[in-house]
């Protein structure tokens, strides 16, 4: 995200913690608004957030909670759902627009799901890559080796552990899990290097610790309009569960699963996302 700097936002308040921002496009664009997952930073979005940037948009990129050193608060309570979406929407007040297209990649979708159900006068639109409705994984997880594919969030939830396990050479036993399912060399080692001390994953690992907190509360049908873009060679999203997102969702919705993909869309696949979600974005007019 090196052009079409606006300089307006490059952080923002909320309850005590300051959060970082990438503003990148015309101050007066329609803002688009996206979210990262674990164990990524608003870095991830820069090959998307230039190509929509490019296109008119204003695209605001935070590092959400626990990846802002100083929006890092302990304990997981602090990393409900709500207090998730509750960022999204000041960071949407901080930058003066009442409606906005909500981006989100892996729990970034989920935070997205969860906005969108919640507070449908507010998104324009949801784009949610590789991570589908909640509801729709929980529907695979009895009809699909979801479980499977899902059963390193049982490790995550156990306190302290996990920090050291991802510690270990440095991070680097981080660096090579995330090789191997499909991340470049370069930003499996710079998504890792957090996890070089322990103390630098805690935030990123309470938001599954968070989970159970939730209470199963997941969000109901999804009434915005949707995108919904799942690599077929993905490693923690079962086809099923892909499938079954558009049972979630009540209006305008489009699945598009990408040939030989990965999980990590926004980086390994942004040349061709890019076009897929300027296209869904066009047909979304105020």
């Amino acid at each position: 995200m090196t052009h079409l700097v606006t300089g307006a936002l490059s952080s923002y308040e909320r309850a005590g913690l300051r959060f970082d921002v990438t503003d990148v496009g015309p101050a007066d664009g329609r803002v688009v608004i996206m979210l990262h997952g674990f164990p990524e930073d608003r870095f991830s979005w820069s090959e998307l957030a230039a190509s929509l940037a490019g296109a008119g948009y204003r695209v605001l990129a935070p590092d959400q909670r626990g990846y802002s050193p100083s929006a890092s608060p302990r304990g997981r309570r602090a990393y409900r759902l709500a207090e998730l979406i509750d960022d999204v929407l000041a960071l949407a007040d901080a930058a003066g627009t009442e409606r906005f297209d909500l981006v989100g990649h892996d729990w970034g979708s989920l935070v997205g799901w969860g906005l969108a159900d919640r507070h449908p006068e507010r998104v324009r639109s949801l784009c949610a890559l590789s991570v589908p409705h909640p509801r729709a994984m929980r529907h695979a997880m009895i009809r699909s080796t979801q479980a499977l594919a899902s059963s390193y969030v049982l490790f995550f939830q156990l306190p302290r552990l996990p920090e050291h396990v991802l510690a270990r050479r440095g991070g680097r036993l981080l660096a090579e899990g995330l090789e191997r399912s499909g991340l470049d060399h370069a930003t499996a080692q710079r998504f890792a290097s957090r996890a070089a001390e322990p103390a630098g994953m805690t935030g990123p690992l309470n938001w599954y610790r968070a989970i159970p907190l939730d209470g199963g509360s997941l969000p109901g049908q999804v009434t915005v309009p949707t995108l919904f873009v799942w690599g077929d060679r993905e490693r923690f999203v079962t086809r099923r569960a892909a499938e079954a997102c558009t049972h979630w969702v009540k209006g305008p919705y489009r699945f598009v699963p990408l040939a030989g993909r990965t999980h990590w869309l926004p980086t390994t696949a942004a040349d061709e996302v890019g076009p897929i979600l300027r296209d869904h974005l066009a047909a979304r007019a105020d």
